[in-house]
């Protein structure tokens, strides 16, 4: 499939002329190009439409999960004919293994993995394989190691009807496979075999495989809905992929095993020569533990400390990413195109992940509690993801020192696109001092006055913080005298922070409090507000860039204003004024030549939370709806019959369907408790 950009949208602005130089760009072999686009001038659908005419797959990085969310959402929109997928960290909380010598503190690798996340990844990672037309938007973790592609696809299989093979060698192909037995509800990478018939839950999509036998033979294959259990269709054939992106072959098993036990006897001696006993006893203990767990179940907790080993790598050899699964010419040059949104805070990212990983496993080696192999257990450095991705393109309203360096013909170009379709202008701006005197309030009163004064007329209001204690404390004042608020940091789960976004774009509260996430790529037209705190205390959340950048947030709405509460101007602060105030004057004049009223974003609020949000509550709700009219009229025999369908499907095995009647009935409860 070709990409197929679905919108009425027409290019407008500096769009058209960035559009058409981007596209030459790439055609030209550009290595890289900086799209220069103020906030709200479109760049994502500049993007978009790049992507449509070069026609390859694209990467696109993002610097956190809320922004990749929105970005993956925002592509949808546009290709929603097409493969678009989100490709973030699985985990909901992350405590790396580390050790400090100075205290003698060993902290033990914690880690939380969200399921669903992890479902979207293997999504991703499939449909690289298996089809053209794909977008990824990932974060930072895509330069993480994660698997062999070509172990990962030489173990996927075909599943056909008529394919010769009885139940039992499935179950054995199944677990060969890293998917887990079990007897109780299917999740992603578990089957069931239920009489004479199998069923699978693979790890991309919540959907059920029914293979039926009859005899040595797959005589049937029904695609289900896992909730209802409704028959979506009846297949011939379908693709398979394994449980887990870690494939190791069991030839490649044992060599992995014999070169872990040679590295481990050869370490053992330098820790012998330079008489570290309690190191020694240390790492023999722990690896030959690892081993021993290894050889007999497959598996080890910090497994992929031995990731090496058992991809068959070199020492210091970059580990296979998410880069490995994209297209490659036959030379073996990368062959898909790369999109770096806010290039100045994620570009710094890319480049510190080594280094800092790093420091902490040669810590672990020195100390004995990993092999040395450990170390290459890692994320790619800067010069390995440059090697690794196609032509980039970077976009940002503020690059930084590195993108105007690369962007230099014939390698590289820098593409503006200052003037916004809609018309809108850079956000009027208001100094005002921080500290209370005279008649004036300070900033925290004076910034209520002016909130309340913009949610009279319906909108929404911003405010950032220096900490994440002044966010919460801040949230908390402000309701307590009527301001409806929540805040959002980076404490907050990924899942969370998307529904806080989308909840305060549909107004279940006024006032949003941030930190450092407020700043880059949040499109939140309804905010007609900003109010920057402490605006004068020069460092990494007042420099000049993420001045620039908070500013930004307000210049979605026709009556956009951000008051910059500060008692004395710092440089940073004169130059986001000055640059802020050039982009206005060039915006309002193109718009007067042009005849151009400004308008505010029109823009459905929708996330990828919606996707994400279960089919089981989904299904429980459509039930209710038909059911509460049976319920009202004659409760005891609607909650009989409901009981009676939960205990048959039980006794099938079918406990989707049982959770779901059980939870109907629940909530039919509750509507009668209610009701009293």
């Amino acid at each position: 499939m070709k990409f197929d950009l679905a919108t009425d949208k027409t290019p407008a602005g500096d769009q058209p002329k960035a559009i058409e130089a981007l596209v030459s760009g790439v055609r030209a072999g550009m290595r890289t190009q900086t799209l220069l686009g103020v906030t709200g001038s479109g760049k994502t659908f500049t993007a978009a439409n790049v992507i449509q005419q070069i026609q390859k797959p694209t990467l696109v990085i993002a610097h956190n999960k809320t922004l990749a969310a929105q970005l993956a959402q925002e592509y949808k929109d546009f290709f929603p004919h097409n493969a678009v997928h989100y490709f973030v960290s699985y985990y909901d909380y992350y405590q790396p293994e580390a050790y400090m010598p100075v205290s003698d503190t060993y902290i033990e690798k914690e880690a939380m993995i969200n399921e669903e996340i992890d479902r979207l990844r293997h999504a991703s990672t499939q449909a690289l394989l298996t089809r053209n037309d794909v977008i990824i938007v990932a974060s930072v973790s895509c330069i993480y190691g994660l698997g062999s592609p070509i172990e990962y696809q030489k173990v996927h299989k075909k599943i056909e009807k008529g394919f010769s093979i009885d139940r039992a060698e499935l179950v054995r192909l199944l677990v060969g496979m890293y998917f887990e037995r079990t007897n109780a509800d299917l999740s992603p990478g578990h089957f069931r075999a239920v009489g004479n018939s199998v069923e699978i839950m693979p790890t991309n999509e919540r959907v059920i495989y029914r293979l039926g036998f009859d005899g040595a033979t797959i005589a049937t294959i029904s695609k289900i809905d896992a909730i209802s259990r409704s028959i979506i269709e009846e297949t011939e054939t379908f693709f398979l992929f394994p449980a887990k992106h870690f494939v190791t072959p069991e030839a490649e098993r044992a060599r992995a095993l014999e070169e872990i036990k040679n590295e481990l006897d050869t370490q053992l001696k330098k820790f012998k020569q330079e008489d570290k006993i309690l190191e020694l006893q240390r790492l023999k203990r722990r690896t030959e533990h690892d081993l021993a767990l290894i050889r007999e179940v497959g598996y080890c907790n910090g497994i992929e400390n031995y990731s090496r080993h058992f991809d068959g790598r070199a020492p210091g050899e970059a580990p296979y990413t998410l880069l490995s699964y994209f297209p490659h010419t036959k030379d073996g040059k990368p062959d898909f195109l790369t999109i770096i949104d806010e290039s100045h805070v994620t570009l710094p990212q890319l480049g510190g992940m080594y280094a800092g990983d790093r420091s902490r496993k040669l810590t672990l080696v020195e100390h004995g509690f990993r092999l040395p192999s450990a170390i290459d257990n890692r994320p790619l450095n800067f010069s390995e993801f440059e090697e690794r991705v196609g032509q980039c393109i970077y976009t940002s309203a503020t690059p930084g020192k590195l993108e105007y360096a690369q962007a230099i013909p014939p390698h590289g170009q820098m593409v503006e696109q200052i003037i916004r379709p809609t018309g809108l202008l850079d956000p009027i701006l208001d100094v005002r001092p921080i500290t209370q005197s005279g008649t004036y309030p300070g900033q925290i009163k004076d910034f209520i006055d002016e909130s309340v004064k913009v949610i009279e007329g319906g909108l929404r209001v911003l405010v950032t913080t220096l900490t994440k204690k002044m966010a919460e404390d801040l949230s908390d004042f402000l309701t307590e005298r009527g301001v409806k608020s929540k805040y959002l940091h980076s404490d907050i789960k990924t899942i969370d922070r998307i529904q806080i976004l989308t909840d305060f774009r549909r107004g279940h509260f006024d006032c949003l409090v941030g930190v450092n996430l407020l700043r880059e790529g949040l499109d939140l037209p309804e905010v007609e507000l900003v109010a920057i705190l402490d605006a004068d205390k020069e460092g990494f959340l007042r420099s000049e860039t993420s001045l620039t950048q908070t500013i930004g947030r307000a210049a979605r709405n026709e009556n956009g204003r951000v008051i910059l509460y500060a008692d004395e101007m710092t440089n940073s602060l004169e130059s986001a004024i000055r640059e802020t105030t050039r982009r206005r004057e060039q915006q309002i004049a193109y718009n007067k030549k042009h005849g151009i009223t400004p308008k505010t974003i029109l823009k459905e609020i929708r996330d990828i939370t919606e996707q994400m949000r279960t089919e089981h509550q989904t299904t429980v709700e459509t039930l209710l709806i038909v059911d509460t009219e049976l319920y009202i009229k004659n409760p005891k025999k609607t909650l009989k019959d409901k009981r009676t369908q939960m205990e048959e499907a039980v006794e099938r095995l079918d406990f989707e369907t049982a959770a779901i009647i059980r939870d109907e009935i629940i909530a039919l409860e509750n509507l009668s408790t209610k009701k009293k």
